[in-house]
C-alpha cells in the first residue's frame, strides 16, 4: 500500500486497440490478443472527479415523440447496395466499406455518388490514394459525371473539412481513411492512433450536418479491417466488399448495420462499364449443361433473406499410391467436407479411404452453411459411383454424424426460389412442408436412405 497522501502511480502503458491499460509493457495485449499493440502513455491519466449536472442540447422525450424524418433511408438508385444498407443512405450515418485492392470498392461508391448526387445534392468525393485526374478518368469510363459531384485528392484532415464546410454535400467518400491523417495526433500515418482520430472527426461532423458519410478501409493479409477495432464501433453500417480476381462476381455483405438487417448480400458483376447489380444471381452459380453429369448437386443457400441456388461439385479419384489420399476443397467449409466425407464412407457405405476427394462450388461462391451438406454427400457419392444424380433435382439437408438429415431454416423460401428456377424434384429431410406447384418432395430420414433412393442395388 502507498503511504498515506501519495497516489499511486497510474498504468504506463495502454492498448491501441481495445484501451487495456499495463504498468508494464508486453508483446501481445491480454485483452484483445493483438500483438504489438501496447504503447507507452505519454502523460498519466487524469484522476476521475465526480461531475456536476451541466446543460443539455435537448430535452428528454417520449420515444413516440422522436421525429423521424431525418433518420429513414434515402435510395442510392442501386437497388443491390440499398438491399445491404437496409433501404439507402441515412443521413447523418457513418457507413466503412472494406474490400481487397481492386475488388472495385472505388468504382461502385464513385457510381453511388454520381447517383446520389444526380437526385438528393452536391456529393463529394476525396481521395488520398489517386489523383483528381484519375478518378476523372474512372468516372468518364462508367459515365459518372454530374455537375454536383464534386472531387478533391486530399490527404490532411483539416483540407477534407475545409472542402465539406465549402461544399456542404449530402454525401462524403473518403477513399480511404487510412490516407487521411490529422496532424494534431501522434502517430504514423495509417496508424491505429490516426486512424481513430480521423474517424472519430468525420463521424461527428457527419451526425451534426446530417451529412452520410462512406469511408473506405484497407484489409489486411487475413481479410480483417485494417486499423483499430475501435473503427468498426464508431461506425453505423460495416460493408465488405469480396470478390475473386479471376471471378467478376463481387458480393457486398452487411456484418453490422444499424439501420436494417446485418446479414444481407448484394451481388455484382464488374465489367469496362463500371459495377453492375445482378438480381437473379442464381444462374451465376448453376453450370449449364444439357444432361446431368457425375459428381454435381445442386442446392439452395440463404444469404440475408435471399435464397440462392449453388451448384457443388465433386471429384473422387483413385489416389497415385503412397501417403494419405488428397483433399482439395474450394469455395466450402474444408472441415464440413471432411466430416461430411467420412459420414458418406460410414453411414453411406461408399469407400473413400484410397481416395482422392475434390469438392468445390461453382461460380465462386462461398457456402458454407450446414443446408447444403446432403447436397455435398450426393455429389460424393454421385462421384464415386459415377453415376449423375436426377436432372431437375435439388437437395437440401443438415447431415449429422450419424447420418440422421435434418431440417434447415427458410426451407419454404428455399423451395419456392428451387421451383421458380424450375427444378421439379427435392429431396428434403422429413416434415419439410407442403410442396411448391410443380414440384415433388421426396423425404430421407438419414443418408442410408437417400443413396438407397437414388442409387438403387
Amino acid at each position: 500500500m502507498p503511504p498515506s497522501g501519495v497516489k499511486s502511480a497510474r498504468p504506463a502503458h495502454r492498448c491501441t486497440e481495445c484501451g487495456y491499460a499495463s504498468a508494464k509493457w508486453m508483446g501481445k495485449c491480454p485483452e484483445c490478443q493483438a500483438w504489438g499493440t501496447l504503447q507507452e502513455v505519454s502523460a498519466p491519466a487524469p484522476a476521475l472527479r465526480a461531475v456536476a449536472a451541466g446543460p443539455v442540447t435537448a430535452p428528454a422525450r417520449p420515444i413516440a415523440q422522436v421525429e423521424l424524418a431525418g433518420a429513414r433511408a434515402v435510395p442510392t438508385g442501386i437497388a443491390e447496395f440499398d438491399r445491404v444498407l437496409g433501404g439507402g443512405l441515412v443521413p447523418g450515418a457513418v457507413v466503412l466499406v472494406a474490400g481487397e485492392p481492386g475488388v472495385g470498392k472505388s468504382t461502385l461508391l464513385l457510381e453511388v455518388a454520381h447517383r446520389v448526387a444526380a437526385a438528393n445534392g452536391p456529393t463529394l468525393v476525396v481521395s488520398g490514394e489517386e489523383s483528381a485526374a484519375q478518378v476523372r478518368l474512372r468516372a468518364e469510363r462508367i459515365d459518372a459525371l454530374h455537375p454536383r459531384l464534386y472531387l478533391a485528392a486530399e490527404t490532411e484532415l483539416s483540407a477534407v473539412l475545409a472542402h465539406v464546410e465549402q461544399v456542404a454535400p449530402s454525401l462524403l467518400v473518403l477513399d480511404s481513411v487510412q490516407t487521411v491523417r490529422s496532424p494534431a495526433v501522434d502517430g504514423t500515418d495509417g496508424g491505429a492512433s490516426q486512424v481513430r482520430a480521423v474517424a472519430t472527426a468525420l463521424a461527428a461532423v457527419a451526425k451534426s450536418r446530417g451529412m452520410t458519410t462512406i469511408l473506405v478501409g484497407h484489409v489486411t493479409k487475413d481479410g480483417a479491417i485494417a486499423g483499430p477495432r475501435a473503427l468498426e464501433h464508431l461506425v453505423d453500417v460495416v460493408v465488405s466488399f469480396d470478390g475473386e480476381r479471376h471471378s467478376t462476381l463481387r458480393l457486398v455483405r452487411a456484418t453490422k448495420n444499424r439501420f436494417g438487417p446485418a446479414d444481407e448480400i448484394g451481388c455484382f458483376e464488374i465489367g469496362d462499364g463500371g459495377v453492375v447489380g445482378v438480381p437473379d444471381p442464381s444462374h451465376l452459380f448453376v453450370s449449364r449443361r444439357t444432361a446431368s453429369v457425375p459428381g454435381s448437386c445442386v442446392t439452395v443457400t440463404m444469404e440475408g433473406s435471399r435464397p440462392l441456388l449453388a451448384e457443388v461439385q465433386a471429384l473422387v479419384a483413385t489416389s497415385a499410391g503412397g501417403g494419405s489420399p488428397r483433399r482439395a476443397v474450394s469455395g466450402l467449409d474444408s472441415q464440413r467436407v471432411a466430416m461430411v466425407n467420412a459420414v458418406v464412407e460410414r453411414r453411406g457405405g461408399v469407400r473413400l479411404a484410397d481416395a482422392d476427394v475434390f469438392a468445390a462450388s461453382v461460380g465462386g461462391v462461398k457456402i458454407a452453411e450446414p443446408a447444403a451438406d446432403l447436397a455435398l454427400a450426393l455429389a460424393i457419392a454421385s462421384a464415386s459411383k459415377d453415376t449423375p444424380l436426377p436432372e431437375g433435382m435439388i437437395a437440401l439437408g443438415e447431415v449429422g454424424l450419424s447420418g440422421e438429415i435434418r431440417r434447415v431454416g427458410g426451407t419454404g423460401r428455399r423451395l419456392a426460389e428451387a421451383a421458380r428456377q424450375g427444378y421439379r424434384l427435392a429431396l428434403v429431410p422429413p416434415d419439410a412442408g407442403q410442396a411448391p406447384q410443380g414440384m415433388r418432395l421426396m423425404e430421407v430420414p438419414d443418408l442410408g436412405a437417400a443413396l438407397a433412393g437414388l442409387f438403387p442395388g
